[in-house]
């Protein structure tokens, strides 16, 4: 079986919201499919929390456009990006 793979991490910092929101993840998953708009959270014990897009009918209704499936797919995703954070944030110190 095939090792799941993330590469080209974007990050996309904003002044942090009440609610905890950080800024938003691109990356590329297997090579083969970029995922965008990747809401970052940053939750009071220091972790982070990951909030995949959706899409609002006009009955109110969301979709969504994509997410994991399980939580080792979730981690691999959440790891790749706080490493991206750190990274950068080490670079502008």
């Amino acid at each position: 079986m095939n090792e799941n793979k993330i590469s080209e991490v974007s990050w996309y910092p904003i002044e942090p919201t009440e609610k905890g929101l950080i800024g938003f993840a691109s990356l590329l998953f297997n090579d083969t499919m970029k995922l965008n708009n990747i809401a970052v959270f940053l939750k009071s014990d220091g972790d982070y929390r990951l909030v995949f897009p959706e899409r609002v009918l006009p009955n109110g209704r969301k979709i969504d456009l994509f997410y994991p499936t399980d939580n080792e797919i979730y981690e691999l995703i959440k790891n790749a990006v706080a490493a991206k954070i750190k990274e950068i944030t080490v670079k502008s110190s």
